[in-house]
């Protein structure tokens, strides 16, 4: 259980988060402790003991062990896009709520996208290391203006939904694949299937989640079927490209050009050799996982982040979790509130409201959210909640977390 703050809460920033996090955390009274790389499972169970609030990024990896080994943590915050890095179940049957960025780095990923194909459809990258060379090289075979081309996304998200409107702009014709009924912005157009997509695009670019049944998706058969001398770009997840396939299929020159931001095995840390069958390609270019890494970006997403991690410390709130019920609840003012995680069964909200009536406990609102098995229950009191009544609360078979802010 935990009480209202009468200590100031331990919060761990990892991997280098935004400054701003930090500045919000301090103005709530927060007490904050950073670490510029990621930590490794045993580093994270013996740096976690009194820790409240976590924020990572994407190398860092929360298992069901740490978060066995974690008691005190109360939440945790991905300051990125992706959380497959963490195991939201464990995090959810301990009652902690994760939150992420599913916006911030939108606009960020798609000019990178959107510079990248450019780039690559005038051979810059050729052209800059033959400049550097002191080869001067001044024709125009094998470049192209992308007006007029054909763009190919697969998946339409928030990432593929505005590359769509953006290089619309610039005079492409796009077409899309998604799993999922998503609705076609602007002229962009569905097509059924992804063999359909690779028949027809000149560019094709992925931008699909970390679910596990994404991992190898795109490999030789799938660039066999895309069209001869097109252009590949990945900034969605390393794992759903087979490396040693486009290896091949540019050394072929099947594909003419290809944009690489992220990697199956990434380096931990600054410094650390960056390992790739890539390396070396003509036409190809390789970036260390930036899509999101602008200034604008990190800031956003440490503003965003931190508001959520904040509002849950203070009111509960847990609107745009991934992994618990979500519920929006007013700012807390002049009011004890409970925040209670149960198992999602009949007769909690009853025997809630029970103890605190045969306690005298008046209450004032009540909202309650449901999320597969989970059952989330945010109720504000008038006056001092008794601890007897605590006692009984955090003591109902169902109950898997209570805390209570005043």
């Amino acid at each position: 259980m935990t009480t209202g703050q009468t200590a100031k809460t331990q919060v761990l920033l990892l991997e280098n988060i935004h400054p701003y996090a930090v500045q919000h955390f301090e103005s709530l009274g927060y007490e904050v402790r950073t670490h510029k790389s990621a930590m490794t499972e045993p580093e994270l169970i013996a740096a976690l003991p009194g820790v409240q609030l976590l924020g990572i990024r994407s190398n860092t990896h929360l298992t069901a062990k740490v978060f066995e080994h974690a008691p005190q943590l109360e939440a945790v915050g991905a300051f990125c896009i992706g959380t497959n890095q963490i195991d939201l179940t464990a995090a959810a049957t301990r009652g902690i709520p994760v939150f992420n960025a599913p916006y911030s780095n939108t606009r960020s990923v798609v000019e990178l996208v959107i510079g990248e194909i450019i780039s690559l459809a005038r051979r810059i990258p050729e052209k800059n290391q033959n400049m550097h060379a002191g080869v001067w090289d001044k024709s125009a075979a094998g470049s192209h203006e992308v007006r007029g081309r054909t763009l190919g996304i697969v998946g339409y998200g928030n990432i593929g939904a505005q590359l769509s409107v953006l290089a619309e702009a610039l005079g492409f014709s796009v077409i899309f694949y998604d799993i999922a009924d998503k609705l076609a912005l602007g002229n962009a157009r569905r097509v059924g299937t992804l063999d359909e997509l690779l028949a027809e695009a000149d560019t094709v670019t992925l931008h699909v989640d970390g679910r596990p049944g994404n991992a190898g998706i795109f490999g030789a058969e799938q660039f066999a079927k895309m069209r001869p001398r097109a252009m590949f770009i990945n900034a969605s997840r390393g794992m759903v490209v087979d490396h040693l396939a486009l290896r091949e299929a540019v050394l072929s020159g099947h594909i003419s050009g290809a944009a690489i931001d992220v990697f199956p095995v990434e380096p931990k840390k600054p410094g650390e050799e960056f390992l790739s069958e890539l390396r070396g390609l003509p036409n190809v270019i390789l970036t260390p996982h930036v899509g999101g890494s602008t200034q604008e970006a990190q800031e956003d997403i440490g503003r965003f982040v931190s508001g959520k991690l904040g509002s849950y410390v203070e009111d509960g709130a847990t609107s745009l979790s991934v992994n618990m019920p979500t519920i929006e609840v007013a700012p807390r003012r002049d009011v004890h509130r409970l925040v209670h995680v149960h198992e999602n069964v009949p007769g909690v909200i009853a025997e809630i409201n029970r103890i605190l009536a045969e306690h005298g406990q008046n209450v004032e609102s009540q909202s309650l959210t449901t999320r597969g098995h989970l059952g989330y229950v945010v109720t504000d009191v008038n006056g001092t909640i008794a601890g007897p009544a605590l006692a009984e609360l955090e003591s109902m078979p169902h109950t898997i977390r209570l805390r209570v802010l005043s």
